[in-house]
């Protein structure tokens, strides 16, 4: 049997200019993550991130944290584009245009008393329009063709993973919760209930053996609770 260990990355840059890069939090989940492993006694000997930015930059973070593991044994390391996040700023924008100007979009942050509930609420009709079915040809890449990359990279990994190994996963939450859709069979109009839920740095852990992968645990962040600080847990 062998590990797959899917790592939602640290939290990125809600609200900057650039959102794919790290905030200090996120670098700070990172190696929480990476001090739980070394404590633990985590194996890593494939490491695999998607070609975002905020990606590998928590692996880097992570594996900083953890300098017995990053100076002994072999390791290889892959980048499968396979892993990315699906563009949430093309689907946003698909269902709020007027979005893409950034003074009408900080104009409707500024009214909100909650910034973080409202614009979950828009993001979320924004993807429920895109899973639905209805305007795939508004997207570049579509709900079913983005499943359907996911579902790919997992296989890739499969086939390059041997007996016993562990395999870590630096990816975000759309890949994890469409690769736990394909495990659980969750209906696409419940699968972003899990999405959200998912912690930057979260760790999904899964099962593999010839032909067979299996859910072990999902979304654990005890390197998290247990700084005892609930201002290191965040969703974005």
């Amino acid at each position: 049997m062998s590990n797959i260990y899917l790592v939602r990355h640290g939290q990125a840059s809600f609200g900057a200019a650039d959102y794919d890069q790290l905030s200090e939090l996120g670098v700070r989940q990172s190696a929480l993550l990476g001090q739980w492993m070394a404590r633990t006694g985590q194996d890593m000997s494939l490491l695999v991130t998607g070609s975002h930015r905020r990606h590998q930059q928590s692996s880097n973070a992570c594996l900083a944290a953890m300098p017995s593991l990053t100076a002994g044994g072999e390791r290889q390391v892959l980048h499968d584009p396979g892993f990315d996040e699906f563009d949430h700023r093309q689907v946003l924008l698909r269902y709020m245009p007027q979005f893409a100007d950034p003074a009408v979009f900080a104009a409707y942050m500024a009214q909100q008393e909650q910034r973080g509930r409202a614009f979950q609420k828009v993001f979320a009709k924004a993807v429920a329009r895109w899973i639905g079915g209805e305007h795939d040809s508004d997207y570049s890449e579509p709900w079913p063709l983005f499943k359907a990359r996911c579902s790919d990279a997992l296989a890739r990994l499969q086939e390059r993973i041997g007996q016993g190994q562990s395999v870590w996963v630096f990816t975000s939450g759309g890949p994890i919760s469409v690769i736990c859709q394909q495990l659980l069979a969750i209906p696409d109009r419940q699968i972003f209930e899990l999405n959200w839920a998912l912690v930057n740095t979260g760790v999904t852990k899964l099962l593999h053996r010839p032909g067979r992968v299996s859910l072990s645990y999902l979304n654990n962040f005890a390197h998290l609770e247990s700084a005892c600080d609930p201002g290191l847990v965040s969703y974005r």
